[in-house]
């Protein structure tokens, strides 16, 4: 059974590197499959990297704002989901 948790929200993409910058409502991992989610258009991955204040990071908590780089466009607003 797959199971989604709400793990933050893209406040910002940046589209000619293909970054979305996430503002977590809990934390993430390297290495874990989310899901991005916006009305009917969504996909999902694993996250591959992930960098705050420019530097590469291995997890981040709470309350973080971290960027990392997408399969496909993302808009703001557009919710993540951890998969498990």
């Amino acid at each position: 059974m797959i199971n989604l948790k709400q793990v933050g929200q893209v406040t910002h993409y940046y589209d000619k590197i293909s970054v979305a910058v996430i503002n977590l409502s809990s934390k993430l991992k390297v290495g874990e499959t989310v899901k991005f989610s916006h009305h009917d258009d969504e996909f999902t991955q694993t996250v591959s990297s992930m960098q705050k204040d420019h530097q590469v990071i291995e997890k981040a908590g709470k309350g973080e704002e971290i960027a990392i780089k997408t399969d496909k466009k993302v808009k703001s607003g557009d919710k993540v989901y951890l998969v498990s």
